[in-house]
């Protein structure tokens, strides 16, 4: 494998049209030895910074709500499109009453918090931080201000360990960082929390620390169910390296940190621990899914559809790890993390507007091209906007005012297909790894940690076995056939 020159950052603006379009704003794309801003503002920083000002922006969005729509009525905030699960739950889940999380039953219909332990902690620190006097609405807006400034900070983790995962490739971080659906979607719930500990992972077994990798994989669990699905795509790469041993101490280091979290809850207040995953299990077809797609378009209520949803899932996931075995060239980490994530987000049940989040990191790692990720992100911001405008069309009586069924259903469409757009060209870039841009310079597996560069073991193919193209000589800048424009 060719090496690559540490100290020169591939700036985008050279491979990447779009990018190169869009520097024109800033007086035109940087030359190879350009230096942005001295030794302080270096890469990293600026997509620090840029990302926390798309995170103000979204909070400037939410100002409607903020000032009057969350407590004016559903209608308001939805024709707004400045919804947030934050202030609501402050009231509704104890917070405000100063009950205890899992331990103690909540008025209403949902008897216990319906979150994983860690995220229903970072939902405690929060409202311990929260001013306990004034009026309800004061202090729901104080609330949902206190957890904007938390979710700030993730942010900013999100942005540096993105930025470093890919040593020579910061400048990719940009797109995480000026992501639309990010700044729509930052303050609507939590998942940012769950995402930051999913980034440090990843930075984490790219530097090969694979027990600190497990560890952040754990805790991010313990705030959100998906994390977990990225050491089955480490577990198919290591089988295809043999880096078994690597492998069983991310795992040991996942399941320790994840019970370290969990055992107080679980021993202690145990109906309360099980309630988010009772509630998921029970939980009906909802918003976004494609089986609420097929319900209303058939009339059929898809009372199976837990079955189907799971199946589906396996399934899926199945034949990515399948590719992963017969691909002529071992897929990168992120592509593979990128993939099962997307399936989860597919087949899931309900998918609600933040549920993107969980995509847009791993995007930036998987398909660092502009062009496709704008178009799977238009997509998603019509989603966005199509959800709260159906809302406001089904909580505004016989006004009808927002997005009919029939709109709504092409919304759905709409983030369906730019997923599906986005998961191809990234199956595409592992059937042909010369066409994969992170791979241009020579590099194997910037994020794989200690798969980057390591012979196959196991393969299922004779194309695995056997690679189209000759191996880059010693210190040979490679260009496996792809244009700057691909």
């Amino acid at each position: 494998m060719t090496k690559v020159q540490e100290d020169l950052p591939v700036l985008p603006t050279q491979q990447d049209e779009v990018a190169a379009a869009g520097s024109e704003f800033l007086g035109g794309p940087l030359g190879r030895h350009a230096r942005l801003g001295g030794q302080w503002l270096g890469p990293v920083r600026v997509v620090v910074l840029v990302a926390i000002g798309m995170f103000a922006l979204g909070m400037v969005q939410k100002l409607p709500c903020y000032d009057w729509a969350w407590f004016r009525g559903a209608g308001s905030q939805y024709t707004h499109a400045c919804y947030s699960d934050i202030p609501h739950l402050y009231a509704v889940r104890g917070f405000a009453d100063n009950l205890t999380p899992y331990f103690d039953r909540l008025p209403g219909d949902m008897e216990y918090l319906e979150y994983p332990v860690l995220t229903g902690l970072f939902m405690e620190i929060a409202s311990w931080l929260t001013p306990g006097s004034g009026t309800m609405q004061h202090r729901e807006q104080m609330y949902w201000m206190v957890n904007a400034g938390m979710l700030m900070a993730c942010t900013a983790v999100i942005a540096v360990c993105v930025a470093r995962t890919h040593r020579r490739r910061p400048w990719d971080a940009l797109l995480f960082a000026l992501a639309p659906a990010f700044a729509l979607t930052a303050t609507i719930n939590w998942d940012l929390l769950a995402i930051a500990l999913t980034a440090a992972g990843m930075l984490m077994w790219s530097r090969g620390r694979a027990v600190l990798f497990g560890v952040f994989i754990g805790l991010a669990t313990a705030a959100k169910l998906y994390p977990a699905l990225l050491l089955g795509a480490l577990f198919v790469l290591c089988w295809r390296a043999g880096k078994w041993r690597e492998f069983g101490y991310a795992a040991l280091g996942a399941a320790g940190a994840w019970l370290l979290v969990n055992l107080p809850v679980m021993l202690f207040a145990w109906d309360g621990w099980t309630k988010f995953y009772t509630f998921s299990q029970e939980r009906p077809i909802d918003f976004g899914s494609v089986w609420l797609l097929i319900s209303q378009r058939s009339g059929n209520p898809l009372d199976g559809a837990n079955t189907y949803a799971t199946g589906l899932t396996l399934l899926l996931c199945g034949a990515i790890g399948l590719l992963a075995l017969t691909a002529p060239r071992r897929p990168r980490f992120a592509q593979l993390a990128f993939l099962v994530v997307a399936v989860f987000i597919l087949t899931n049940k309900v998918y609600s507007p933040q549920y993107v989040l969980w995509l847009i990191p791993l995007a930036a790692l998987a398909r660092p091209r502009w062009r496709d990720f704008l178009i799977w992100q238009a997509g998603e911001v019509v989603y966005f906007f199509g959800i709260w405008f159906y809302l406001a069309y089904t909580s505004s009586g016989e006004k009808h005012q927002g997005l009919p069924v029939e709109g709504y259903q092409l919304a759905i469409a709409a983030h369906l297909l730019a997923t599906l757009y986005l998961c191809a060209v990234v199956v595409r870039d592992i059937l042909l790894p010369e066409r994969d841009v992170v791979r241009l310079d020579g590099s194997d597996d910037p994020s794989g940690g200690v798969l980057d560069g390591a012979e196959d073991v196991f393969v299922l193919s004779d194309a695995a076995r056997a690679p189209r193209y000759a191996a880059p000589s010693e210190g040979q800048r490679v260009d496996w056939g792809a244009g700057p424009g691909d």
